[in-house]
């Protein structure tokens, strides 16, 4: 699986990846970067058939988008990383730290869940992309991605994630709602060992807080924090707050660090 990423930071500075939600590309975590760079390896990858990653041509699990990660970090020669993902990406984050825990010294699980059913709500948004492209749906996801607030007074902004999600080709947009569909790991995640913070959006509908409390009660140590005015892209309505959430967490041991 051949994953486009942009590295930014010193190669001496611990590696952090960034894996970006459902009709959305690396660009999503531009507010992060300033923080972040200073003190990481930023790495940012699209998923397939997202930004500038190819489509794969074949069914897409969650489980094989993680897979995609383990070659992205052996092809940058990273024994290991700390990893933050959104919604997609936090399902990719919970499948790395399950299948491959060595590699991942600390997660972050944002806006996301171990199961965001019925699997046939994705099956039909996986056709009507197919039929009409992303444009189909680009109202009804961006009421889902930011509050209405945001929206009213953040125009340009919200303009600029339209034009994200529009521009995702269909059959890797379709592609990843397949995978969504086909994950479930609620009777998995209490077996991960990484050091874990939940992070969820107040008002997101897409992935309620009550979605990052179970995530929280089922991981053993994790934390969770909910930010307050935020819908399903809580890193874009609330910079501030969950970068400060997320350097907090990065800042302590690592799982490796825990063990000895």
């Amino acid at each position: 699986m051949n994953l486009a990423y942009r590295v930014d930071g010193a190669e001496t500075k611990p590696a952090l990846l960034l894996a970006s939600s459902l009709g959305t590309t690396c660009d999503l975590w531009d507010a992060q970067l300033p923080a972040l760079v200073p003190r990481y390896r930023v790495v940012r990858y699209d998923h397939p058939g997202h930004g500038a990653s190819a489509a794969v041509g074949r069914p897409v699990t969650v489980e094989a988008l993680a897979g995609g990660v383990l070659e992205l970090l052996d092809h940058l020669e990273l024994e290991r990383a700390s990893f933050c993902g959104l919604s997609l990406g936090g399902m990719v984050g919970m499948a790395l730290a399950l299948e491959a825990p060595e590699r991942v010294d600390r997660l972050v699980l944002c806006c996301t869940a171990a199961y965001l059913g019925p699997p046939q709500g994705w099956h039909e948004r996986a056709r009507l992309v197919r039929a009409d492209g992303t444009a189909a749906i680009a109202d009804t996801v961006l009421e889902r991605w930011f509050t209405e607030g945001f929206r009213r007074e953040r125009p340009a902004e919200v303009t600029r994630f339209r034009e994200m999600l529009e521009s995702i080709p269909s059959e890797g947009y379709a592609a990843c709602c397949e995978a969504i569909a086909r994950w479930d790991a609620r009777g998995d995640v209490q077996a991960i060992r990484v050091p874990t913070l939940v992070v969820a959006g107040a008002e997101d509908v897409a992935t309620p807080p009550d979605d990052a409390a179970f995530l929280a009660e089922s991981i053993p140590g994790s934390e969770l924090v909910i930010l307050p005015d935020a819908a399903h892209l809580a890193n874009v309505e609330q910079p501030e707050l969950f970068v400060r959430a997320l350097l907090e967490h990065l800042s302590g041991p690592t799982s490796s660090e825990e063990a000895a």
